[in-house]
């Protein structure tokens, strides 16, 4: 799978678990395993933006480095 594909992959799979604030930290951690140094910033910009109004979610953000 292209690495772009593994990246929007992600970014559904952290959309459909955000009603879980385990998973969703689990899944943080496999994107920050998978995914390339510069997928891992826009990554981060996207959940900036994602998890405004959300802090049960916007606490695991440090987790993506």
């Amino acid at each position: 799978m292209p690495y772009r594909m593994i990246y929007d992959h992600t970014k559904i799979i952290l959309e459909k678990v955000s009603i879980d604030p385990n998973l969703f930290c689990k899944e943080l951690r496999k994107a920050n395993k998978n995914l390339l140094p510069y997928e891992i910033e826009h990554l981060r910009i996207w959940l900036e933006d994602f998890t405004k109004g959300k802090p049960e979610l916007k606490q695991y953000l440090s987790i993506v480095n």
